[in-house]
């Protein structure tokens, strides 16, 4: 039984990004390098935080912070604002925090090389998204999840308008539709919630576990909640915002796709699948196979998709899309050893997905170059770039020992736990399809001569160190998943936690 008692550390580990948020935009753009350095302080900051947290959290010591503690009435549970390291917070939590430093020091890198404008408006809102991502981690109940979850949209919209050219203010529009949209189902579940009397503290297992709420409203709430954060988390046909953000900076780019948004979305698939709904519920509602479809749908036509696009960015996107359902049919599997399997992709996609999008900012920033055509021979001239390219490739397909593998190992070890071999032969047949849209691009960079005799060379060692040591990550965390955070202890201990003894498995295996 864990040990949960008040702390101030979960809050702080939300307030350090806004604080250097605040103090960027008050350094402005007349001391660039005193601006640029806030992140990065408080980056390395919130990793200590997390740090701190992560270690109480793996000895089942729990933190708390209460914001707001509202008692409304005697037949109505109390408004709770709180903050909590919970296993599954804490995946998610150190996950941002470390990816946020190294985004950081990528993304001054990148805005100086491409002499982007309004650099202190850029800095100021990235670190406020990851101040919402890191509420949303560590939110205890489903109002305070709602509450960042909103807080992250709006905070980005300015990131995917940096440029505020005309696409991308159509972007932005569109990006807000979706999002807000989203947004709006999920406060019209928590609100039903409330006025049903339910405490939607999260709970392994499913808060609506035993809540005795009849099948019409289970359905509905199941609907509103799916449905909210399946935007984020860009299952089809809720997914095609995604694409069109991709006219906003590289470092938008990666922090959409790795750091915050679409894995708050599959985060938020988590918490519901998890948290709110349970194995129990869903097995009984067979809601788990309605997701599950869906998800495999994505998941296969996503890397498709991946096929037809020549411009780099696009390509990658459509891989997200179709990867982020690889963690939402881990989910609908309903079993411990695919619950396992998506939460550790959740921490590989980001780091694998993250230098991905780093290299198509660094190719793009030296020679203007976004086209998968246009890749000719460009391994021979930006070695290290294309090297880590060709690694997070590597783990994006499932190739042994990355994260990626360990991560598909599970999932579809998982599959075949459940009696749900179809969904085994759905992974397969997506990592062949990754393989088919990305190791072309190695073959041009590294087996190709370029068609002209310019030379590049590297880009600024702000943007190749990250794009390294994300690469390495990628590898190391595949070979010890544990080293050093305990990401599959973390995993393990929430798979547990969800599934006791009693709980039947999807398709009603035991």
């Amino acid at each position: 039984m864990s040990d949960t008692f008040a702390s101030g550390l979960p809050l702080a580990a939300v307030l350090v990004p806004v604080g250097a948020a605040a103090l960027a935009s008050l350094t402005t753009g007349r001391w660039p390098n005193l601006r640029d350095a806030w992140a990065t302080l408080a980056g390395i900051a919130m990793v200590a935080i997390t740090v701190v947290l992560l270690v109480e959290t793996l000895d089942d010591r729990i933190h708390r912070t209460v914001l707001l503690d509202l008692a409304l009435g005697i037949d109505s549970p109390n408004i709770t604002i709180a903050l909590r390291a919970d296993p599954a917070g804490m995946m998610f939590g150190v996950l941002v925090s470390v990816l946020w430093v190294l985004a950081g020091i990528y993304a001054v890198g990148y805005m100086r090389g491409e002499h982007e404008q309004k650099q202190t408006r850029f800095f100021t809102a990235f670190a406020l998204s990851i101040a919402a991502a890191a509420g949303v981690a560590l939110a205890e109940n489903l109002l305070t999840f709602v509450l960042f979850y909103e807080l992250l949209s709006l905070f980005t919209y300015p990131l995917v308008t940096h440029r505020e050219t005309e696409s991308a203010l159509v972007a932005g529009r569109k990006y807000l539709a979706y999002t807000l949209s989203g947004g709006v189902m999920l406060i019209g579940a928590a609100a039903w919630l409330h006025v049903l009397g339910v405490d939607a503290t999260f709970r392994a297992g499913g808060f609506l576990d035993g809540a005795g709420l009849d099948s019409v409203t289970q359905w509905v709430l199941f609907g509103l909640l799916a449905g909210g954060v399946g935007v984020k988390a860009a299952v089809m046909p809720l997914h095609s915002w995604l694409p069109s953000a991709m006219v906003a900076p590289t470092p938008v780019s990666a922090l959409l796709h790795a750091v915050a948004v679409v894995k708050a979305g599959v985060f938020g698939m988590v918490r519901v699948g998890v948290f709110v709904f349970g194995a129990s519920v869903l097995d009984d509602m067979g809601a788990w196979l309605v997701l599950a479809v869906m998800s495999a749908a994505t998941l296969l036509i996503g890397s498709t998709l991946a096929l037809r696009h020549d411009n780099l960015k696009r390509r990658l996107a459509y891989s997200t899309i179709s990867h982020l359902s690889y963690i939402v049919l881990g989910v609908a599997l309903i079993g411990p050893l695919a619950l396992t399997g998506a939460l550790l992709h959740i921490v590989g996609h980001g780091v694998t997905k993250i230098t991905l999008f780093f290299v198509a900012g660094a190719i793009h920033v030296k020679t203007h170059k976004e086209n998968v055509s246009e890749l000719d021979g460009i391994g021979r001239q930006m070695p290290i770039t294309m090297g880590a390219f060709a690694l997070a490739s590597l783990s994006m397909v499932g190739i042994p020992p990355f994260i990626l593998f360990t991560s598909k190992w599970y999932l579809g070890w998982g599959a075949v736990e459940v009696g749900q071999e179809p969904f085994l032969i759905v992974y397969l047949v997506s990592g062949m399809l990754s393989a088919a849209y990305l190791f072309p691009i190695i073959i041009r960079a590294f087996a190709r001569r370029s068609p002209d005799h310019t030379r590049f060379g590297e880009a600024d060692i702000r943007m190749v160190a990250p794009i390294a040591v994300t690469a390495v990550l990628a590898l190391v965390w595949g070979v010890a998943p544990d080293l050093p955070l305990g990401f599959f202890e973390l995993a393990s201990t929430v798979a547990a936690d969800a599934f006791p003894p009693s709980v039947a498995l999807a398709g009603g295996t035991p």
